[in-house]
């Protein structure tokens, strides 16, 4: 009861602010009443906390208010959510936290090119990290490839110290964050050295067949139109590729076309092909940053319909 209650009552609190509902805990046994339809879902909140217990998933403040929000929209239940456990590694499962991060691990999954599309803290880039060394690990791949734009350095990389890989190393720190944080510190450089995993700027795909490896392509929204379907058309037999990007973060030049932008229309009829819109509500850092977003999105389409 401590585990699906909370110390001290916390995350029972969490639930009686959430419904309309008077909540009763004696011994083993919880007594719940009030309006039958909020009754009926705080039962079935109760039912899907203890089964994600029973799989051995803990519950703190986080889980149980994304639980909650699941079960008010109606639209999945927990255990298929939270439940969905696809990567174990360091002592910590790796699984979406949200409806749109469940929908984007399924289109992973089921396509050969999924596209993610969303803002910052929204599992992105963490997410297809996961599902990439699951693949690795069930030898559904032979090699990992990460690659992301250096769209930042532009014209500086020339006056940078240090050796190519240097100057590049700064922008491919959030890949490395990723499979450090899955992989520890012991495997993650032997792979590195063995070339099992390669993690390079998107300039280094040009003019090779890639074949058996999970690609992933960070910041896409960072490409031109030519550089992503230069990435695309490097896939071989028996890869896969997930391309994401936040197309609201462009630091292209004015005036270029975002290749991440352009692709849904080109490609949106080809069987095989996924992608997957994030949104606020799948923002999975602090809960400032999902209304941070909002605001944007917000401020955003107003500015549009003014110019409009």
């Amino acid at each position: 009861m401590v585990a699906l209650l909370g110390q001290r009552d916390e995350l029972l609190k969490l639930i009686e602010a959430a419904f309309a509902s008077q909540i009763v805990v004696r011994g083993n046994e919880i007594t719940i009443s009030g309006p039958e339809r909020e009754t009926e879902r705080v039962a079935l909140l109760f039912e899907e906390l203890i089964a994600l217990l029973a799989k051995g998933h803990e519950l703190n403040a986080s889980a149980v208010g994304r639980s909650i929000e699941l079960i008010k929209g109606e639209e999945a239940r927990p255990t298929e959510v939270l439940g969905d456990v696809f990567l174990t590694g360091r002592g910590r499962g790796v699984a979406p936290k949200t409806l749109g991060q469940k929908q984007y691990v399924d289109a992973i999954r089921n396509a050969i090119v999924t596209f993610a599309i969303g803002p910052a803290g929204t599992g992105k880039t963490y997410l297809a990290v996961a599902a990439a060394v699951r693949a690795l690990e069930d030898k559904q791949v032979s090699r990992l490839i990460l690659t992301r734009p250096a769209v930042e350095a532009g014209e500086r990389l020339g006056f940078l110290p240090g050796t190519l890989y240097e100057k590049i190393d700064p922008y491919m720190k959030p890949l490395y964050d990723a499979l450090f944080e899955m992989m520890g510190a012991d495997a993650l450089p032997r792979l590195l050295e063995r070339g099992t995993i390669e993690v390079a700027p998107l300039a280094f795909m040009r003019g090779r067949t890639v074949n058996n490896s999970f690609i992933i392509l960070d910041e896409a929204q960072n490409t031109t139109p030519e550089q992503m379907k230069m990435f695309l058309t490097r896939l071989g037999f028996g890869s896969k590729a997930v391309v994401n990007g936040d197309i609201t973060q462009i630091d292209l030049p004015s005036g270029q076309t975002s290749g991440l932008v352009i692709v849904q229309e080109i490609l949106r009829d080809i069987d095989g092909i996924e992608v997957a819109h994030l949104g606020a509500r799948d923002v999975v850092r602090h809960k400032i940053v999902q209304d941070i977003v909002e605001a944007y999105r917000v401020f955003g389409e107003q500015r549009a319909r003014a110019d409009g």
